[in-house]
């Protein structure tokens, strides 16, 4: 099992709680992927006056709960919506976001690690949102952070893992740092390829929440996984550039 600050999860799957056309759709989707945390919007929680029926469903579902910073632009957004998530929810952890640009959603990351830095100097655990830049890594952990999750593409987007290079690079650099590929997948094939590179675990909405059978597309993701860290585990044979042949040739028989 993945320990993040110090509690376990019982699977690498981190599942959002946004789109999904039904508070039923949601749960079956839930259920079928036995996703190991419910991430959860402030923002979606408070709107429109439903925010408590919406909150009964989340809780129905057992999970530990990652409240989300998401659409906020500036330090003082995020710090503010962090509190609110924390009275609210009950909970230390906050997935922090602080957005630099509206299309690409893309991370701010001076906005990140400032914010960063006050909310683990205020007692929060905090899981930020942030690119494969290793310097900015580097940042946020010395700003108190001890999760990294970033993302593999923009959000919503489906892209998969944008940056291989990138994201294998930032895995070596801190091989003891718990990871989350956060963002940007859309098939389960790309979450068992993070898995494969060593990621910890993913965090995805969209990809199941607009699936046309979202509680469906949840399990593929929960089956990839499982796939991925078994394959991980196996110690996978390195690729090569040239033909290698399975069936030994020494020691066959010659037919004339």
């Amino acid at each position: 099992m993945t320990a993040f600050y110090g509690t376990e999860i019982a699977s690498p799957l981190m599942l959002g709680t946004a789109q999904y056309p039904s508070p039923r759709v949601l749960s079956e989707a839930f259920r079928r992927s036995g996703a190991g945390v419910a991430t959860v919007s402030i923002r979606r929680e408070a709107s429109g006056g439903a925010g408590s029926g919406f909150w009964n469903v989340v809780r129905e579902l057992g999970l530990p709960v990652l409240p989300n910073t998401a659409g906020c632009h500036s330090v003082r957004e995020a710090v503010t919506t962090a509190h609110m998530a924390r009275e609210l929810f009950g909970t230390p952890w906050i997935k922090l976001e602080v957005i630099g640009h509206a299309d690409t959603l893309q991370p701010d990351p001076f906005g990140l690690v400032e914010a960063a830095r006050i909310l683990v100097e205020e007692d929060f655990c905090v899981f930020p949102y942030t690119t494969e830049d290793g310097i900015v890594a580097g940042r946020l952990l010395e700003a108190g952070c001890e999760v990294l999750m970033p993302w593999g593409a923009p959000i919503g987007t489906g892209l998969g893992l944008n940056n291989p290079y990138g994201l294998r690079t930032l895995r070596a650099q801190f091989p003891d740092v718990p990871m989350v590929i956060d963002a940007g997948l859309g098939l389960p094939s790309q979450a068992a390829r993070a898995m494969e590179m060593g990621f910890d675990a993913v965090l995805l909405n969209t990809a199941v929440a607009k699936a046309g059978d979202p509680a469906a597309m949840a399990e593929g993701f929960a089956r990839a996984l499982e796939a991925g860290r078994l394959a991980r585990a196996a110690d996978p044979m390195e690729p090569r550039d040239m033909a290698a042949p399975s069936t030994p040739v020494l020691g066959l028989a010659v037919l004339e």
